[in-house]
């Protein structure tokens, strides 16, 4: 289901599990990957595909939320702000969301952006886990420096870290890792 509003999102009686990121970070991919489904989510090279909050009803137990990214897009500043507005008020104001996992490209180094986002979510009280993606696509090394750059700028703010994940939708790393939290957290 895609909804332009959070107040036509599904009813809220099952816990929902929301994905967001910069545009390019590899959410499709993530989305797809976690499914097992090849085309649930849209994959694209162009940034800001993803324009609509859409859930996606997993075991009929919760629900997966796919959210628009945040950064890049070549869409009007008129459209992006729209889309800001659309996920503020969601993240806000749905009473199940049961996590928020942020999306960072682990080939960089923390972005401004995507440390600000995770300031803002701390602040309002939305529980948050950070998914590194791409992890194929960078030596461990450096994955190790970029993750111990994100927990070192963390700490400045956060008395106890988020779980930060290691994904590639390439090699199906962290599949398993993330759900079994889903599952874990979601039979609470």
């Amino acid at each position: 289901m895609s909804s332009n509003d959070y107040k036509k999102c599904p009813p809220g009686n099952k816990p929902e599990y929301a994905f967001i990121g910069r545009s390019n970070v590899g959410k499709s991919s993530l989305i797809n990957m976690l499914t097992n489904h090849k085309n649930l989510a849209k994959t694209s090279s162009t940034p800001g595909k993803t324009q609509l909050i859409n859930h996606f009803l997993i075991d009929n137990k919760w629900y997966l939320v796919d959210l628009p990214g945040y950064g890049y897009a070549k869409v009007s500043h008129q459209q992006k702000k729209k889309w800001q507005s659309m996920i503020v008020d969601y993240l806000l104001n749905r009473d199940n969301l049961f996590l928020l996992f942020i999306l960072l490209d682990s080939r960089h180094p923390p972005q401004p952006i995507d440390m600000e986002f995770i300031q803002w979510a701390g602040e309002h009280g939305i529980p948050v886990s950070i998914i590194l993606t791409k992890t194929d696509k960078i030596s461990g090394n450096k994955l190790s420096n970029n993750k111990r750059l994100i927990e070192t700028r963390l700490k400045q703010d956060w008395e106890i870290l988020p779980r930060i994940f290691n994904s590639s939708a390439i090699n199906r790393t962290g599949k398993l890792e993330i759900s079994d939290y889903i599952r874990n957290t979601s039979e609470r």
